[in-house]
Parts: C-alpha cells; structure tokens; sequence
C-alpha cells in the first residue's frame, strides 16, 4: 500500500505507467477500485493509497468499490469473498 500523499507525481506516473500501481482505494472509508473509477477521482488525495493488486488491497482490509467493481462488491456483500 502506497499512500497517495507519501509519493511525487512523477513518481506516481511511473508506477501506474510500469504497472506497478493497479488499483485505488479510500483509506478512511476502506473501499478500493480501478483507477479509472469517477467515484475515486474525487477523494481527498490525504486520503486515497495504492495497491499493486487487489489481493494487496484486501490483505490490507478493504472492500471493492460498488460502481466500478460492481460483480466483485457484489461477491464480498453476499460473503463469497
């Protein structure tokens, strides 16, 4: 997990560019998405992180984002995660 305020844009840009950032995620809220997500592009940048994968996302305790990742929300509400 990268936190969005620890790292520099270009180094940001580098990581997502070498695939070695995947997702976002809320880290009050716990919730993490695709990058491409409207809903994350509009978090406060204290409070958004980044993962590699999505394992990384839910090793960390966060949940997938019901806009963007609408089958995988839907398997952890229903516990199949």
């Amino acid at each position: 997990m990268i936190k969005h305020i620890e790292i520099s844009g270009s180094d940001l840009r580098i990581k997502i560019k070498n695939a070695e950032i995947c997702f976002g995620g809320n880290q009050k809220l716990k919730i993490y998405g695709k990058l491409k997500c409207s809903s994350g592009k509009r978090m406060k940048r204290e409070n958004r992180v980044f993962f590699l994968s999505e394992n990384d996302a839910k090793e960390n305790g966060f949940r997938p984002c019901g806009h963007c990742m609408k089958n995988e929300y839907q398997n952890w509400k229903n516990g199949l995660i």
